[in-house]
């Protein structure tokens, strides 16, 4: 092999990101090999075949460090070590194996902006007291009112209620989410060397990339006087907030690229980081930062070609700012399921539209177009799978699972059904009920008596049931990722015009077209039907609710 050759794989290999098909296990509810109800990493072990015939290129997993699950793990309370309840550290490098065996990568996700209040720094705070050096790897502030009974500030966490929680001595610690979850000083140098040496642990064990979660949150300028509620929201997000996407925090970020690059070929990251503008979002993205950042665009967008076309042609124009690829996602743990989301009538006047008030009214069947939703939720798939860049897939999203509504009160785990919030005191449980691999069980194939209550329409949706159905949606993801593989090309396309606002059309530099109808009305493809390779044509027509691939002969090979 020539010296040209070698450096042309190592260039490969360092890019495998960049248009990669990336599925999302939230490990407690993917499989559970050992019957307790909760998934575990023995049980990704048993399914790795199942992933490898599926076709993703990497799997991401959700936090499965030891946690109280205070908020679904990503409470950390040890960032280098499993929970005891998902397995052990060897069962995570058996998984690393299985997974490497097949092709597959591995993305964890680092919970960097706070630790569990278990973590043995924060007991080590509480036990050391005001002014010591434990308290200053956390956010310790004196209350306010005659005695400092009162929080430091009337600031208001991301799942409702204080901020701000008192310890028995009476100073309080600043929690942006959870009141289990302290959020960490990143101004502290110990903090910074910690998670440096948490970086390089899991890479120094297989790991290839990492997900970096609420990415922009981690600095903050906590200079007296703090600034009320209203002050702060009236803040604008330029660089300079206290709490919200400053500049200083991608000097983080610059010194974990460095960590990644000692590595052969470099770790990938992707940052989960909610910002105003494009510009700042590229930021993390940058060759000089994480690499990749997250758009949500389509999560809160409805199943309409307009809004689509602008998400696309936006974060395309973002991924050449950066010079990175850009992101594709419909669905994940924070949200209602796609197949839902796209079978609920659309809210006019809403800026952002996750199925809340239908789960909250209890999911009820007057109110969804179940077969409307799953028929547009394939359309964007094969939509999102043709773009450039890289896809990011939740799991049971391939089975075409609708979001669980029916889970009683006493039922639910998420803090945000406790407390409120961002989330409008629903909660997150919906879309992270456990997978049904049989149509038969007490547990649908999942392992024990599963954490989350599954309902009994899951069995039509079990992977046994798809896989051997070649029109269920599992058929239609493996054909997709498939054919995706084989008909991959540079991170551009060319838009065609339809002569219909209500259908898109686009041609990657090979030739691969994609053809998404967002209307009722079929759409004539002409002589292009003979070459449809995937989705559904009708009489040389596509369909209402419906996409296709079409690829020239001689491309697919």
């Amino acid at each position: 092999m020539t010296d040209a050759l070698v450096e042309t794989r190592k260039v490969d290999a360092a890019a495998w990101w960049r248009q990669a098909a990336v599925y999302q296990i939230y490990p407690r509810s993917f499989a559970d090999a050992n019957g307790d109800g909760l998934g575990d990493i023995p049980g990704i072990v048993s399914r790795v075949d199942y992933l490898a015939d599926l076709g993703v290129d990497a799997v991401w997993l959700s936090p499965f460090y030891p946690s109280a699950l205070a908020d679904g793990g990503y409470d950390v309370a040890d960032y280098r070590d499993v929970d005891p309840r998902l397995g052990t550290l060897d069962d995570f490098d058996a998984m690393v194996a299985a997974l490497h065996e097949r092709g597959i990568r591995v993305v964890v996700d680092i919970v960097p902006n706070h630790t569990s209040d278990l973590h043995e720094w924060f007991q080590e705070a509480l036990a050391a007291g005001r002014g010591s050096a434990a308290r200053e790897r956390y956010i310790f502030r004196e209350g306010t009112g005659p005695d400092g009974s009162e929080p430091p500030t009337d600031w208001v966490s991301v799942f409702g209620g204080p901020a701000w929680e008192r310890v028995e001595d009476g100073q309080w610690y600043f929690h942006n989410f959870a009141t289990e979850q302290p959020d960490l000083n990143w101004d502290n140098p110990e903090v910074r060397a910690d998670f440096l040496k948490t970086l390089r642990f899991w890479s120094d064990r297989g790991v290839d990339g990492f997900r970096i979660d609420v990415a922009h949150m981690l600095t903050k300028d906590l200079t007296e006087p703090l600034p009320s509620r209203a002050e702060l929201d009236a803040l604008p997000q330029d660089g300079k907030h206290p709490l919200i996407d400053r500049d200083d925090v991608h000097e983080i970020y610059a010194e974990w690229r460095r960590v990644f690059d000692e590595y052969d070929p470099p770790r990938t990251a992707v940052a989960e980081a909610w910002v105003s503008t494009p510009e700042r979002r590229a930021r993390y993205a940058s060759a000089e930062g994480l690499g990749q950042a997250f758009n949500f665009d389509l999560l809160v967008a409805d199943f309409d070609a307009g809004q689509f076309r602008s998400v696309i042609a936006e974060n395309l124009a973002q991924s050449q700012m950066s010079g990175s690829s850009t992101t594709w996602v419909l669905s994940n743990h924070d949200v209602t399921r796609h197949a839902t989301r796209y079978g609920l009538p659309a809210l006019e006047g809403r800026a952002v539209k996750q199925g809340t008030e239908w789960v909250a009214a209890g999911g009820p069947a007057d109110g969804i177009d179940l077969e409307q939703g799953l028929r547009r939720a394939h359309a964007a798939t094969l939509l999102l799978l043709g773009l450039p860049g890289s896809a990011y897939l939740y799991q049971g999203e391939e089975l075409g699972l609708q979001e669980v509504a029916e889970i009683a009160p006493e039922q639910r785990q998420d803090p945000a059904f406790f407390r409120g919030g961002e989330f409008d005191g629903l909660g997150r449980d919906g879309c992270r009920v456990p997978l049904p691999w049989t149509a038969s069980g007490s547990s649908f194939g999942f392992g024990g008596d599963a954490h989350l209550p599954q309902p009994a329409w899951f069995a039509d949706y079990a992977v046994d049931v798809e896989a051997a159905d070649p029109a269920s949606t599992l058929s239609l993801y493996r054909e997709a990722l498939r054919l995706r593989r084989r008909l991959q090309a540079d991170e551009t396309l060319e838009w065609i015009e339809t002569g219909r606002a209500d259908v898109l059309r686009f041609a990657r530099p090979n030739g691969w077209q994609v053809v998404t109808n967002f209307g009722s009305e079929s759409f004539d493809l002409g002589a292009d039907a003979a070459d449809v390779v995937l989705g559904p044509v009708t009489e040389g027509a596509l369909p209402g609710d419906s996409t296709v691939w079409i690829a020239p002969a001689g491309l697919i090979g």
